[in-house]
């Protein structure tokens, strides 16, 4: 039976445990560069001890970011400060994950302590796209409807990310298409209005992420592990459903993408979402049963009874750690405490940190190449 601190091997990556640190964007970048912040907060992370950390969102067009804050991946210079965060996470024996992301027609709005709602044109903001030119919300940009051609370039920015995101040392990628960004505004009947091959029946709402997750993983070596976080349900009714969600799971695992990632919601401002401890917990695992594909659950997941409860009873593979993480950046080393298991403490806290034997492990790091 597998448990918290089992590893879990996928294609040629093996995770040292099932704890992974969810993305969550920091919105400090400066034309989408990452910096010290970046640098020290995807670290300090590393340090302690999850078997996978992902970067933030990293939009792969300009207009692709949710605020001019965002990290970016348009560019072959976008990916040389990520290239020494990647080196220093796997240093740490920490597998490196990059989502890959573009926010639609929730883009060009403020960073959270900035302010609400869009950023216009003039004061740094720009035309937002979406499937169709539907806004999110009253004081949200009003998007322009993306002709076949930008539906074409987007696709091919994100095999162009992917590409380059391998180089610079990630392992794992992922796309991000749930909380009403991009591709969920075209999984969704509530934000795709269109009538031609990419709008309507379920088939062409899919066809985008479909397209693009095929083309990435065209792109990545065999041995590297492809994601996808969807929305499982709109928490809307008439919208994307986790009925939906499976399906789409199963043609997604078809298409070579290894593990779903289960969130929900981000699609509505109406959404009557019932928030509470491992509320998302039965989305991971009814796609896990009836597709068997990989499923990584997150959501309110902060105790690492609940997290190991999570893997031993088959609701997932994976947790993904948020908002506790960023309470506590070293948790998989306290949850390795409270649970009984074996956690390897870096050699420069030992001192500080674990207590009995059975924690006292040091990483030997020069076998440090090795990830």
């Amino acid at each position: 039976m597998a448990d918290l601190f089992s590893a879990l091997k996928l294609r040629d990556v093996a995770l040292s445990n099932r704890i992974g640190v969810s993305p969550m964007c920091q919105y400090s970048c400066e034309d989408g560069f990452a910096n010290d912040w970046h640098f020290v907060h995807l670290g300090s992370r590393a340090v302690g001890g999850p078997g996978l950390l992902f970067t933030e969102a990293a939009a792969v067009t300009p207009e692709g970011r949710i605020t001019p804050h965002d990290l970016g991946a348009w560019s072959e210079k976008h990916f040389e400060p990520l290239e020494r965060i990647a080196r220093f996470v796997a240093s740490q024996g920490v597998m490196p994950g990059i989502q890959l992301a573009h926010a639609g027609r929730k883009a060009s709005t403020h960073r959270p302590w900035s302010g609400d709602g869009e950023v216009p044109p003039g004061a740094g903001g720009w035309r937002a796209l979406a499937p169709s030119a539907l806004p999110f919300a009253a004081n949200y940009p009003m998007p322009v409807a993306m002709s076949l051609a930008q539906i074409a370039e987007t696709r091919d920015a994100f095999v162009t990310a992917a590409r380059r995101a391998i180089a610079a040392g990630f392992r794992i990628i992922e796309l991000h298409a749930a909380h009403g960004y991009l591709f969920h505004e075209f999984l969704s009947p509530l934000s795709n209005q269109r009538t031609d091959s990419y709008g309507g029946s379920f088939e062409n709402r899919t066809r985008f992420l479909r397209e693009t997750a095929g083309a990435v993983r065209a792109v990545l070596p065999d041995g590297a592990p492809l994601f996808v976080r969807i929305s499982a349900t709109d928490w809307v009714e008439g919208g994307w459903d986790i009925g939906q969600s499976v399906e789409l799971a199963g043609l997604l695992k078809g298409l070579g993408v290894d593990v779903i990632d289960c969130s929900s919601g981000g699609t509505s401002p109406d959404a009557k979402i019932p928030a509470g401890p491992g509320y998302q917990t039965a989305f991971a695992e009814r796609i896990r049963r009836e597709t068997g594909i990989v499923t990584a659950a997150v959501g309110m997941i902060t105790a690492p009874i609940q997290a190991d409860h999570i893997i031993r009873t088959g609701q997932a593979d994976i947790v993904l750690i948020a908002r506790e993480s960023l309470r506590q950046p070293y948790w998989p080393l306290q949850a390795a405490r409270e649970l009984g298991q074996t956690a390897e403490w870096p050699a420069q806290y030992l001192r500080a940190g674990p207590r009995g034997s059975k924690e006292r492990v040091v990483r030997q790091r020069d076998a440090r190449g090795s990830s």
